[in-house]
């Protein structure tokens, strides 16, 4: 499989000061395991003082020249989640995706530390690429206090994950297993994920109705520690929640001339979540107009509790459909 030959940025510190270990991955890095996730949200410390903090950070390989959304908003919340004190965990973010990342490059991510009051902590975190800002967000911390009063239900039946196959079961029931996207689709994205409906890879022949629903589970075990927890449905939750939208447009993600792109992403934590096991995400289009769409999702446990809410808006381009340049 081709991929992107390592580089380093030219804005990069040098010397003793530089971090190792950060060129570009030139294909599939340990496929079918949870290790391109893991590899994300190592970030790399540079310096810190009173007022801000910055770290470096490496896009992981996709088979396309822009990174993963999800790789660039969980390297930033690691950063930011390095500058708080423990015991103080991620309720919410709200971040604008600014300019594509292109993976073949390291991403600095400067994190000014905005507040830390007796209950709440405050960041605001700027991801920067050859000198140009590609990422920013806020970020809120909470201490747990008060108890658990009301989580909204699934509100739907979803057929159970054994009962669903898998990316690589797909591809490979279809005749399609070969080339750069499905091996990434099957065994790259360090999470085994299956759609009900089935998936929109190539089409949306699966369902038009503007909603889905998918199981998550890690490859291969992760630590289960509050940070990586949050990290882990952060990373994933980029993946499928422009396909609600695709599906009322009729689209798969190889229609021809296609095109889409993250704008901006929330997220709130409710509770904590094993990603070992299995994860529902629910999946919801909520309004498509103007070359934009609005996409909601929901995370549970295989028990049916909720975990986190999402809440993202996109550029979709497609012939026969107004759109805009993101």
């Amino acid at each position: 499989m081709s991929g992107v030959s390592g580089r380093r940025d030219p804005d990069a510190p040098s010397g003793p000061d530089a971090p190792a270990g950060l060129d570009a991955p030139a294909g599939l890095v340990a496929p079918g395991t949870a290790e391109p996730f893991l590899r994300s949200i190592a970030v790399t410390p540079l310096g810190r003082d009173e007022s801000s903090a910055r770290f470096w950070a490496q896009p992981q390989y996709v088979p396309w020249p822009k990174a993963y959304g999800g790789d660039t908003v969980a390297q930033a919340l690691a950063a930011a989640t390095a500058t708080v004190d423990a015991g103080r965990s991620i309720h919410s973010f709200h971040s604008y995706f600014l300019r594509p990342v292109d993976i073949g490059r390291p991403v600095t991510y400067t994190v000014q530390i905005t507040r830390d009051g007796r209950g709440f902590s405050t960041r605001t975190v700027v991801g920067a690429q050859s000198g140009k800002e590609v990422f920013s967000g806020i970020v809120s911390f909470a201490v747990p206090a008060g108890i658990d009063v009301f989580a909204e239900p699934v509100g739907r039946a979803v057929r159970p994950a054994a009962e669903l196959p898998s990316a690589e079961e797909f591809l490979a029931r279809e005749g399609r297993l070969s080339g750069a996207a499905a091996e990434y689709w099957a065994w790259g994205r360090s999470f085994d994920i299956r759609h009900d409906p089935g998936p929109v890879y190539f089409d949306a022949e699966s369902g038009r109705e503007p909603r889905q629903a998918l199981w998550i589970r890690a490859f291969s075990p992760v630590p289960t520690d509050p940070v990586t927890q949050q990290l882990a449905l952060a990373y994933v939750c980029d993946y499928t929640i422009l396909e609600p939208l695709l599906r009322a447009h009729g689209l798969g993600w190889q229609s021809e001339g296609v095109t889409t792109a993250s704008l901006d992403h929330s997220m709130w934590f409710h509770r904590p979540v094993d990603p070992n096991q299995w994860v529902l995400y629910v999946q919801d289009a909520v309004s498509a107009q103007g070359g934009r769409g609005l996409a909601r999702g929901r995370f549970y446990t295989e028990g049916g509790v909720l975990v986190a809410s999402v809440a993202q808006e996109g550029v979709i381009r497609a012939p026969g459909f107004t759109s805009a340049a993101p």
